[in-house]
């Protein structure tokens, strides 16, 4: 569904940004990230020593769920450093990044910031924002139409009760778009170290799983790890655009209204934070990508009051509801497909 927003032109944005910063919301937050780095690492290494301890077992099939949750919570440090969140400098905030992505997790780093600027630049805008882009499943009426061959429509059809399922794949879609990433031509400035890196970190796990394990059992630990982490990171994502207002390519609408009206912030409390990376406050994230994680939920009272007297819709949702909404989107956009599948099935 593609809605369309009248433009409205002037310094609303302007007038907010200078409440967020006498507020001080942008200053770094370095004593929260240490914390936080180092209990991420420390549960990162703690599950790979526990996987070596439990040794060639069906044990290890625990270790690789726990794992999955490790490599997501990692992906949220390495997008905080991507948004150049944790440190002062760009060069300390690009290599946390890079450590954490290419090889901790095997993701490219230099491929996700590229994919991921261009999402935030343009969130919800069909041709422009690539986290709505043609795939396998439609975002949009333009998507579900233009839907061909019988698998595809078979997809389309159904994409709300396969959703979750496909999530379990998004692990390994991350990493195989992270290897076509560094293999392109693009430069990008960091390439080198990266391929070194993500190398590394693809021959040091595939050593890991087959020195330990026997190969069925790899197979099973490799496929629960890489479900659980795309799971994850899919649901993660998820509630904070999917079934918000879309936007025609050359739509013009002002900063403030194209951030606030394509996202969904999801509510809860300290463990909701935890959980979802801080990704949750996606409102206050996409207005202002490099405000440190910590930092969220005081902008968030500021910014929903504030997008309350100028009368801008400001989406909130539970989690459920927000999986909810996001669930009744994708169904609506199939259901063009259903019909004509029941007409042609009465017709026959």
């Amino acid at each position: 569904m593609t809605t369309v927003v009248e433009a409205v032109r002037g310094s609303d944005f302007a007038r907010l940004c200078r409440e967020i910063r006498a507020a001080n919301l942008l200053e770094r937050r370095r004593g929260s990230y240490i914390t936080r780095i180092a209990l991420t690492a420390a549960a990162f290494v703690g599950a790979w020593w526990a996987f070596a301890w439990v040794g060639n077992s069906w044990y290890t099939t625990i270790v690789a769920a726990s794992l999955g949750l490790i490599f997501t919570q990692v992906a949220f440090l390495g997008h905080d450093g991507g948004h150049q969140q944790i440190g002062r400098s760009k060069r300390t905030n690009d290599t946390l990044g890079i450590v954490a992505g290419d090889l901790l997790i095997g993701l490219s780093y230099g491929w996700w910031i590229d994919k991921h600027n261009r999402h935030h630049a343009h969130p919800n805008h069909e041709g422009q924002d690539p986290d709505i882009g043609d795939g396998v499943l439609a975002f949009t009426t333009n998507q579900a139409a233009s839907r061909r061959g019988p698998i595809s429509r078979f997809v389309t059809r159904h994409q709300a009760w396969l959703f979750f399922p496909l999530l379990t794949l998004e692990g390994l879609n991350l990493h195989v778009a992270s290897i076509q990433g560094l293999l392109s031509r693009g430069q990008r400035r960091y390439r080198a170290v990266e391929i070194l890196l993500f190398t590394l970190h693809v021959v040091g796990y595939l050593a890991a799983v087959l020195l330990v394990l026997s190969p069925v059992k790899a197979l099973v630990f490799v496929s629960i790890h890489q479900a659980v982490f795309g799971l994850y990171m899919g649901c993660s994502f998820a509630p904070n655009h999917k079934g918000m207002p879309t936007f025609a390519r050359g739509n013009e609408i002002d900063f403030l209204r194209r951030q606030v009206l394509t996202s969904r912030n999801v509510r809860g409390g300290w463990f909701t934070d935890f959980l979802l990376g801080g990704l949750n406050y996606q409102v206050e994230h996409h207005l202002f990508p490099n405000m440190p994680r910590p930092s969220l939920r005081k902008a968030q009272r500021i910014v929903r009051e504030y997008c309350h007297s100028l009368e801008i819709t400001y989406t909130e949702a539970s989690l459920i509801g927000s999986y909810t909404a996001a669930l009744r989107h994708l169904h609506a956009l199939g259901e063009p497909l259903r019909t004509k599948r029941r007409m042609a099935l009465d017709a026959a």
